[in-house]
């Protein structure tokens, strides 16, 4: 079983770990930092003894439900904190509004907080609407994968949601990490 992070006492907060822990969700404290801008070159995912995939907390379909609404919102305007396609979105953003319309879930809305959500999995092990999160142990950056190598995200200041892919020239250099909900 995981360590979880101190939450104060009282019985919501025990109702609220003993959901995380059935959930198999170890979560981080809020943090502050947030982003979806550049950061230096990387080398790709962690090397280390092979683990069984985790069982997610979504079903096949709310996995592919995910993918298939994200692509739907490509070309939408990218906003710093923004979170709606009226208002644009931010990389975060755009990630807590397709999980909360595809699949009911509110994932944490900066991309260190994404970080500690959901479970660890190997870039091998990627399948649609996992989360890619890019920049090792500080990570600046965030997607919705939505298979072939490819992934949804809203890039930076003055671009829209695009697809890019995580082989592509920029994106390969970068330090690749993944998470299953």
């Amino acid at each position: 079983m995981r360590n979880l992070p101190a939450l104060p006492d009282s019985p919501a907060a025990a109702t609220h770990r003993r959901s995380l822990l059935a959930l198999g969700i170890a979560t981080l404290p809020a943090l502050w930092l947030a982003g979806c801008g550049s950061a230096p070159r990387a080398t790709g995912t962690s090397a280390g003894r092979r683990r069984p995939a985790p069982v997610s907390a979504l079903s096949p379909e709310q996995a592919h439900d995910i993918a298939i609404h994200a692509l739907g919102l490509v070309g939408t305007p990218y906003r710093y904190g923004g979170n709606t396609p009226e208002g644009g979105f931010d990389c975060s953003g755009l990630i807590g509004y397709v999980y909360g319309h595809s699949a009911g879930m509110a994932p944490p809305r900066t991309v260190a907080a994404l970080s500690g959500f959901g479970a660890v999995i190997e870039a091998e092990e990627l399948r649609g609407g996992d989360l890619v999160l890019f920049g090792g142990g500080r990570p600046h950056h965030a997607g919705i994968y939505v298979g072939e190598r490819r992934f949804v995200h809203a890039p930076s200041t003055g671009g829209t949601v695009r697809v890019d892919r995580l082989d592509g020239v920029y994106w390969s250099r970068q330090t690749l990490s993944a998470r299953r909900l």
